[in-house]
């Protein structure tokens, strides 16, 4: 019985496809949650008037680190249920602030993707533009990933 929501195979991906993922709102709980989990405990986002008199932007500055991981979740949710196999490697721009409240999706753009050397499975490399609300795009990376083929 196929499984619904399963992500994409190795062979789904063509080197020139684009799609896009669902939005997401960062929210202040959001941001609370994420920087006590991590322990990112930074005046820049734990001190209100020290980010006033010293932020380079308003808003509640969001961690580009929690930004990434939630463009991650809206990509892999999308692309990668029981299909993922293995993040090998990415390099991450960040390219603008990003506030609480401000709502992002992710642009993939596919890469490259090859066959491994274990047959069965491949590996894709997409560029990935998270992009928030007013079509701005705060980080790009390009990460890639090993993907299960129709074989495994």
């Amino acid at each position: 019985m196929r499984i619904i929501g399963e992500g994409f195979r190795f062979e789904d991906f063509t080197p020139g496809d684009e799609f896009r993922t669902v939005a997401r709102t960062i929210t202040e709980t959001d941001l609370v949650n994420f920087i006590t989990c991590v322990g990112m405990l930074e005046a820049l986002f734990i001190d209100a008037e020290y980010r006033a008199s010293k932020a380079a932007t308003s808003g509640r500055l969001v961690p580009a680190a929690l930004v990434y991981a939630m463009a991650e979740g809206l990509v892999l949710n999308a692309t990668a249920q029981a299909t993922g196999l293995a993040f090998l490697h990415t390099e991450l721009n960040v390219l603008k602030p990003t506030v609480a409240g401000d709502t992002i999706h992710v642009e993939v753009e596919v890469i490259s993707a090859e066959p491994a050397s274990r047959s069965g499975r491949g590996k894709v490399r997409t560029m990935n533009r998270v992009v928030n609300q007013r079509g701005e795009v705060v980080i790009e990376y390009n990460p890639l990933r090993l993907v299960a083929g129709r074989g495994a």
